[in-house]
């Protein structure tokens, strides 16, 4: 038997089947996932639905209501299916994770969001690309392997986890504190022409600036929030200028960044603004140390109030109070010494199917895979996505996945599952 017939073998399997795995991809698809509000239970029972016409079983593990309203969110329940190849213990257990919460659909859609329409070539809707795709191209990787490469020993994963968007804490981070999984390797969903083995770091806060409300006829009897907002966050984006200086020797990664994503506040427009909420979002390059990047912000913050209140000669009651809340601490995720056949695999048979080698390489975005590193589980991200998140219009409107990718990025991973558990 020649070296390469596994290879084509699963290969002409996946091209079989491919149809079959567009509409399962669309089903998931067709099935909103929007985060917030977050009401995601309902898809995870339609993909095990799914799963179980394919003979996979899905363990549901639904996180307490209580919990999951407290984090902001409706619902979830995330999902491990389990193949075992072998006795318990005979190889080693790989990890597929993928996500399917999204951010809402938002305005400037040419097509609808959920309709999973088919043009060109590409598939069309909101979570099609970033990462629905994956639970696709995952399963069918699984699928092509037990039917013509059954392994004899080891065990494959699927995660379809719900809390991406939000952090991850209740999806692959819940699983893994629960004791419910603890795989020797991982995949994560991503893109299908490069190989990321390190990501950001992401620090997310909620400021609220408290001022004095008052009639805008009497402006003097109050004291302007919205106006201390604005000195606060000129102070916030003055940072950014710094930031530029700090590089990351991570290929991929440039230098850290802060974003002020949501402004609210105020009751009417003929009232001076009480109250003014800001959160903002701050990426850390996996150099930075995440205790001192806060420390750091809460000076700004603590400094621009000062600032503000002796510019306008306020003080005791009538002194600006600026209130931070932590809402989000993830680590950045760097290469572990053990993810390296990883690597390996999805590089060889990425420059195999698709002609040209997928680089290792940093991204700036930040994943849920960090929590698997922080338990000490190599892993990386590689997927059916796109060459890039701008090119699969993620989190914009018409996101979209070429279909061919995900047929070739299928056939990468079945191709390394093949490798690592043989």
């Amino acid at each position: 038997m020649s070296q390469t017939t596994p290879y084509a073998a699963l290969d002409a399997w996946i091209d079989q089947h491919f149809d079959e795995e567009v509409r399962f991809l669309q089903a998931l698809v067709q099935v909103p996932t929007d985060t917030p509000p977050g009401n995601n239970a309902p898809h995870a029972e339609r993909t095990a639905e799914l799963l179980q016409e394919f003979g996979m079983q899905a363990e549901k593990h639904a996180v307490p209501t209580e919990d999951v309203q407290a984090y902001g969110m409706q619902s979830i329940t995330n999902l491990i299916v389990r193949r075992p190849y072998g006795p318990a213990g005979s190889g080693r257990t790989i990890a597929l994770n993928a996500h399917g919460d999204v951010v809402p659909p938002g305005e400037g859609w040419s097509r609808d969001p959920y309709g999973a329409e088919i043009d060109a070539g590409k598939l069309y809707g909101r979570a099609s690309a970033v990462s629905k795709s994956d639970f696709a191209s995952f399963t069918y990787a699984v699928r092509a392997l037990e039917a013509v490469a059954r392994p004899a020993k080891g065990a494959v994963e699927l995660h379809f986890t719900y809390d991406e968007e939000f952090g991850g804490e209740l999806g692959p981070g819940w699983l893994l504190k629960n004791h419910l999984t603890k795989p020797d390797l991982m995949i994560a969903a991503g893109f299908s022409y490069e190989v990321v083995t390190a990501h950001n770091g992401c620090l997310q806060m909620e400021v609220t600036v408290h001022g004095k409300m008052a009639h805008a006829a009497v402006p003097h009897t109050g004291v302007d929030a919205l106006q201390a907002s604005v000195a606060l966050m000129n102070a916030l984006y003055a940072e950014n200028a710094k930031y530029k200086q700090i590089t990351s020797a991570v290929p991929g990664i440039s230098h850290p960044y802060l974003n002020i994503g949501r402004i609210e506040g105020g009751t009417n427009t003929n009232v001076v603004p009480g109250k003014v909420l800001l959160k903002l979002d701050r990426r850390m390059i996996p150099e930075e140390n995440p205790v001192a990047v806060e420390a750091s912000i809460r000076a700004v913050i603590a400094q621009a109030a000062a600032d503000f209140n002796r510019l306008h000669g306020l003080e005791g009651e009538d002194a600006v109070r600026m209130d931070i809340k932590r809402i989000l601490l993830a680590r950045a995720m760097t290469p572990l010494a053990g993810n390296q056949p990883l690597v390996d695999a999805i590089q060889r048979h990425g420059e195999a199917v698709f002609g040209e080698k997928p680089p290792a390489v940093g991204t700036p975005l930040y994943t849920d895979v960090r929590l698997y590193a922080e338990q000490g589980i190599p892993g990386v991200i590689y997927g059916a996505g796109p060459r890039s998140v701008l090119e699969s219009h993620a989190k914009r409107a018409d996101e979209r996945l070429e279909l061919e990718d995900l047929r070739r990025a299928t056939k990468v991973i079945a191709r390394s599952l093949h490798d690592l558990l043989t």
